[in-house]
């Protein structure tokens, strides 16, 4: 009769404890399915984000890839976009097809996030004026390849840090006491699926992503209370320049979407969903990776960047060490 206890109960926690892991893992695909629906059933409770949060939005690395697009997406719902990155030239275009596309201002601002803390002293004081509702965390850079840690130069380490470690913390802490003072805000912290565990060969860039989702969380914790909308976005394999070095990701599929799909679904679940993929197939996807252990998706992902690695090698004829 004991040992038949013991069963019981062992099998009673290990239930508990999958079904516990499923409502985490799904929790956010459901609260975007939710949100979906919702304007159909009630829509005198669908704000608009502009009137949620403000008239102004800003996203960082704003001229290629997720940023542009969710810009863009941003200018479709009638926000004014301060565009935030290192090309000139291509802010200005970027401003330009915004204000060709929609009716809204646009403002740009120069800005090279690789070069650490000096730089936020510019962007504070050119947006001193404006009542930002929205901040877009996206700035991110990643490893040209797959590599062992002692491959990665020097100064693609600090490069790598100081973009996708000191921009969300440094443009966050730039932001939030204005939006405090509103009583109203959003945060958008673009993170990666590679947060997820460990990633040999993109080592340093999983770390920082570590970073995003940890920072995330926490500040959500301390300003949430106070009005302030914080989400984490972490998108899996998505068809940009990010990932130009291997050509199958670039190419896209099902799995693998285009930047203007992603955006737009990402975008959709501004203020409604704290945690997210932004892509309802990445959030299928990142349900089954949860359920495996931290080894197996370490070793999945190991796996996956040596093959990125050949593919890159192969195409770009770079002798491997």
């Amino acid at each position: 009769m004991f040992f038949f206890t013991i069963v019981v109960v062992l099998a009673l926690v290990g239930f508990l404890a999958l079904t516990l892991l499923a409502v985490d893992s799904l929790w956010s695909v459901l609260e975007m399915v939710s949100s979906y629906l919702m304007p159909y059933f009630l829509p005198s409770e669908v704000e608009t984000l502009t009137k949620k949060f403000g008239p102004w939005a800003a996203v960082t690395g704003s001229t290629d890839g997720i940023g542009k697009h969710y810009a863009l997406e941003l200018a479709r719902r009638g926000f004014n976009v301060v565009l935030i990155s290192r090309n000139p030239d291509k802010l200005r275009a970027t401003a330009e097809e915004i204000g060709k596309l929609h009716s809204v201002k646009t403002k740009i601002i120069v800005a090279d996030f690789s070069g650490g803390s000096q730089i936020y002293s510019h962007i504070e004081e050119e947006l001193k004026d404006i009542p930002l509702g929205v901040l877009v965390n996206n700035v991110g850079l990643n490893y040209d390849y797959p590599m062992p840690v002692c491959e990665v130069s020097d100064t693609k380490t600090w490069e790598i840090i100081n973009v996708n470690v000191g921009a969300v913390t440094a443009m966050s802490r730039l932001v939030l006491p204005g939006m405090v003072a509103r009583g109203r805000g959003a945060l958008v912290n673009v993170s990666s699926g590679s947060e997820l565990q460990p990633l040999p060969l993109m080592t340093i860039y999983a770390a920082t992503k570590a970073y995003v989702r940890s920072f995330t969380y926490a500040l959500r914790a301390e300003y949430s209370p106070l009005g302030i909308h914080v989400q984490h976005l972490a998108p899996l394999f998505v068809s940009t320049k990010i990932n130009s070095f291997s050509q199958r990701l670039m190419d896209g599929n099902l799995l693998v979407p285009d930047v203007a799909t992603f955006s737009r679904h990402a975008v959709a679940s501004l203020g409604r969903v704290s945690n997210t993929t932004g892509y309802w197939l990445h959030g299928i996807q990142y349900f089954f990776i949860k359920i495996a252990p931290e080894w197996l998706r370490m070793r999945i992902g190991h796996q996956l960047n040596v093959e990125f690695r050949k593919e890159y090698m192969r195409n770009n004829k770079v002798k491997s060490s």
